[in-house]
Parts: C-alpha cells; structure tokens; sequence
C-alpha cells in the first residue's frame, strides 16, 4: 500500500491554493488534504490552538487505517507537530515547510504581548483584520493580487488557483473563503508553549523546508527550530511563501528529506 501524505495548509490558505505543489508531491505519493481549518463550530480557535490540534487529530483518525506523513505549510506545520506530539499512532513523520518553533525568550515575549494585548501590532493580524474581502468577480480579485508584491511573484497558475480557492460567491460578487476574522484569530493564538516540543519531542522523525528570505524565520529566530529537526534542516531560495513562489522547488526539497527520512528508518 502507498504511503500517503497528508497536507495541512497555511493561515488564510485553503489547499487548492497548493495544488500545483502538491502535484509534484502526487508524482512519488497519494496526497489527501485539510480543505480550510479552523471554520467549524466544534473546534474553535482559541490560545494555543488546542482544538484545531483536535481537528487534525480527529480527521486522521477518521480518513485513515494507518499512519500517515504529514506537511504542513506556516500554520499546518505546527499543528503537525503537534498532532505528532500528541499523537505519534496517527503519524510516520513530518515535514514543515516554514513553520519555525517560537521559544525561549521569544515565547515569553509572544506570551506578555498576548497577555497585555498588543500582540498584532507583531503579526500579521493587523492586516488580516482589514484585508479587503469583496470584490464584483474573480478576475477583479485576481487583478487585485496580483498588483500586490508579494503576489507578483507567484507563478499565474498559482495565483489563479489562489482566487479560485480563496473565494466564493456572495451577494456583492466574490468574497474570501478564508474567513479575515478566523484568520485574524489564528494568528493572535499563536503557541507560546512550542518550547514543550523541545522538551518531549515528537516520536517520528521531523523536518523542516523553509525559504531563506522568510521573514517570519527571522522573526522566530532558527536556533530551537534547529534543535528540534536536527540534520533535516534546509533552507531553499524565497520567502515564508514558498510552496507558492517556487512549488517545483518546495516539492523537491520536501521528497528529498522524505527520501532521506526512508533511508534512516525503514518505513517511511
């Protein structure tokens, strides 16, 4: 039987804004995904994100006979690591793509702001919560992204399946799919315990892909991300984004330290 993958997405990223990536992946693997997390009532988002851990937990155990591997991209990537934490049964490894451990001095950092409530003037909730979410069709969104920098330098493909996935009809035309006010929320609950993954460490192997000019690793700082992965550690060309800038690169580096991860434990 195949081993499967399954694919968590970032915040603010359904998966068919991936699905150029995860084609690539599909070449060597089956791929399932998490559609959108985070937008059903039964799991709601709140500090540390206990039951969006249990949402990825209890997908797994409903979908699958067996364990799976699991990438994840940003958000995905540290619900996976925590699902594996939590879960090692339910998973055979992991590999986070941009996903670095906030901890240390930086985690009580993150922990006083959120305490004191200027924690989004550090994340990018103060934009999530005015990001513009109406637009009369999908090709004016479209046009909308793609004058922004960050979006110019998606491949087209990419940035059509982006719309695509990230939008749905509404009264005024097209509104984003994401809900901006879950969204917003993610980020604003962001984990100030990551360190615990340092202290009881997943029983499956764990990798991390990141883009060498992601400003939220230089935010979070590499040295416990480090820690934690060890030798499966690399760094690839782009930013926080790069399963959409570069999705042929980002896949080649996930199946490498994939390959990698079969050789040393036999059964991957």
């Amino acid at each position: 039987m195949q081993t499967l993958i399954h694919f968590v997405h970032g915040n603010g990223f359904p998966s068919g804004t991936y699905r150029v990536f995860l084609d690539h992946l599909r070449q060597e693997y089956e791929v399932q995904v998490t559609e959108k997390i985070g937008h059903q009532a039964n799991y709601p988002v709140t500090d540390g994100w206990p039951h969006l851990v249990q949402e990825l937990i209890d997908t797994l155990e409903s979908r699958y006979r067996q364990p799976v591997i699991l990438v994840g991209h940003s958000l995905g990537g540290l619900l996976s690591m925590m699902t594996a934490q939590q879960r090692p049964d339910l998973v055979k490894a992991v590999v986070v793509i941009d996903s670095p451990v906030v901890a240390g001095w930086r985690a009580i950092l993150l922990r006083v702001s959120k305490w004191l409530g200027i924690d989004k003037k550090f994340s990018p909730a103060a934009a999530s919560e005015n990001r513009r979410h109406l637009w009369p069709d999908q090709e004016a969104a479209y046009q909308h992204y793609a004058a922004k920098e960050i979006f110019a330098i998606w491949p087209t493909e990419v940035l059509r399946d982006y719309v695509r996935a990230g939008t749905m009809p509404c009264e005024q035309g097209v509104t984003l799919s994401f809900d901006r006010n879950i969204e917003t929320a993610i980020y604003r609950t962001l984990p100030h315990t990551l360190g615990k993954l340092l202290r009881k460490r997943p029983q499956v192997p764990v990798g991390f892909v990141g883009g060498n000019e992601s400003f939220e690793c230089r935010q979070a700082g590499d040295y416990y991300t480090r820690q934690l992965m060890g030798k499966h550690y690399q760094l690839i060309q782009g930013g926080h984004l790069i399963p959409m800038e570069a999705p042929a690169q980002t896949a080649a580096a996930v199946l490498a330290m994939l390959n990698a991860m079969h050789s040393e434990e036999r059964g991957l």
